[in-house]
């Protein structure tokens, strides 16, 4: 593919991208918000479409260990659904906190941002925004489960962003959306419900425990406090009228 190719490629995703479209029929938000609970409670499936979950969740720890002047040095993915960030800088302080405590509320803030962007029609967009920051995860991937799981997803979202036509590239933006803010919540659950067994001593809960003071309870009760409360307003939105402009 020679340079002017790649231009216009380029030129058509970002047209499209840019370009707001209607959102789908009521009953298709409402489908595709039905879907994804499906997904999060058959425990089969949420097994394997964890790994979303568990991607958006590192991906988090690394945005914001990068925000907070930490180095950020290696993403690895497990095939258990857990994960792993590993960042440099003070062991303590403000960035330490929030990068630790970005993790099981990135999910569900990623999921909010979606459903704001669909509020605003811009459901392609939502799309190649993903495969843009699944590439820019792609950079510090250091384990081969982890590059696999994160070029699946990527390669997954290309496929609908380039080859199925505007109404379906919406409703599979409302369903990955709806899983984000959905899915965010169970994970949370299932840490207290570790917690309680002591199996999860290493946990971000307990990490922040270690940090500040604060009994890891308390962090798990935030975790769930904000992603319960970005799936109620993110709801709002998905449901709400679309504001097309003109």
């Amino acid at each position: 593919m020679d340079l002017t190719s790649v231009k216009d490629v380029l030129a058509q995703i970002w047209t499209a991208a840019t370009s707001p479209v209607p959102s789908p029929a009521q009953p298709v938000v409402l489908a595709a918000g039905l879907v994804a609970l499906a997904v999060v409670l058959v425990g089969p499936v949420w097994r394997t479409a964890r790994h979303v979950i568990t991607i958006a969740h590192e991906g988090a720890h690394a945005l914001v260990a990068t925000l907070t002047g930490r180095r950020l040095d290696a993403i690895r993915l497990h095939s258990d659904t857990s994960g792993l960030t590993i960042s440099a800088g003070r062991p303590r302080g403000f960035g330490m906190v929030a990068t630790t405590f970005a993790g099981y509320v990135g999910p569900g803030l990623v999921g909010l941002g979606a459903a704001w962007l669909l509020r605003a029609g811009y459901a392609v967009g939502l799309l190649w925004l993903l495969v843009a920051l699944l590439a820019l995860l792609l950079l510090k991937i250091r384990n081969l489960f982890g590059l696999w799981s994160v070029l699946v997803a990527g390669v997954g979202l290309v496929g609908v962003s380039w080859f199925l036509d505007e109404p379906a590239q919406a409703a599979v933006a409302y369903a990955v959306t709806w899983f984000l803010l959905l899915g965010s919540v169970r994970p949370v659950l299932e840490l207290q419900a570790q917690r309680r067994r002591r199996a999860a001593r290493q946990s971000d809960a307990d990490q922040l425990a270690r940090l500040t003071g604060l009994p890891g309870l308390f962090w798990v009760l935030v975790f769930l406090a904000v992603t319960v409360g970005a799936l109620a307003l993110g709801a709002t939105w998905i449901l709400g009228p679309v504001p097309l402009s003109a």
